[in-house]
């Protein structure tokens, strides 16, 4: 099947576009079994089209990868900064990651799930995205005495239960809205970091 040209836009327009024709075959039918001629097809591109903005397939993975992980963190860390209590900040960050997650899934799979936890280098981006929402978590956290280590290591427990909870949320296919979630998930997390003590 002949796909029809896609008209000419300017680079940066372009290459947002392979972006998301990518995201959309990556997210169907992974890393390994999605080639560059599928992504310049389904983009109405040439194959050295794609070359000119991205050198190889992996290349652009790591690129999606980055991007897609940027979004989230952003979508994630503008809900905390709109709070005014710390309780807030907690639900509103929970109900933030799981909107994000609830219109963004094929992001999300990508992100955290199939290919992407085979490789290392992919690990490595993924593990950086995870770095920085628990980074943003951490400089929430006020317990009096509790050492800046420990206080990123409960951060790292909190995006750890959000992203648990979204795989079993999309797998299972809940009837479960993202503010409902986040309501709920934000009140175990709450609890827990009201009962912390620096030991």
């Amino acid at each position: 099947m002949t796909t029809r040209p896609s008209p000419r836009l300017p680079a940066a327009e372009r290459r947002r576009q392979l972006l998301d024709v990518a995201l959309a075959a990556f997210g169907k039918d992974g890393f390994h079994q999605t080639s560059m001629n599928d992504i310049a097809e389904a983009a109405g591109v040439t194959k050295p089209v794609l070359y000119q903005h991205f050198g190889s397939k992996r290349e652009l993975y790591l690129e999606l990868l980055r991007e897609v992980g940027d979004r989230m963190r952003d979508a994630v860390g503008k809900a905390t900064a709109e709070a005014s209590t710390p309780r807030e900040q907690v639900e509103r960050g929970f109900t933030a990651y799981f909107q994000w997650v609830s219109e963004h899934r094929t992001g999300f799979d990508v992100l955290f799930a199939g290919d992407t936890r085979r490789d290392r280098e992919f690990v490595r981006e993924a593990l950086r995205v995870e770095t920085g929402i628990a980074a943003a978590i951490a400089d929430l956290i006020v317990i009096p005495g509790l050492s800046v280590d420990r206080r990123r290591l409960l951060a790292y427990g909190i995006v750890g239960m959000a992203e648990t909870t979204c795989r079993h949320w999309l797998a299972d296919d809940l009837d479960v809205t993202p503010e409902q979630l986040g309501a709920q998930v934000a009140t175990l997390a709450w609890a827990g970091l009201r009962g912390q003590r620096p030991s």
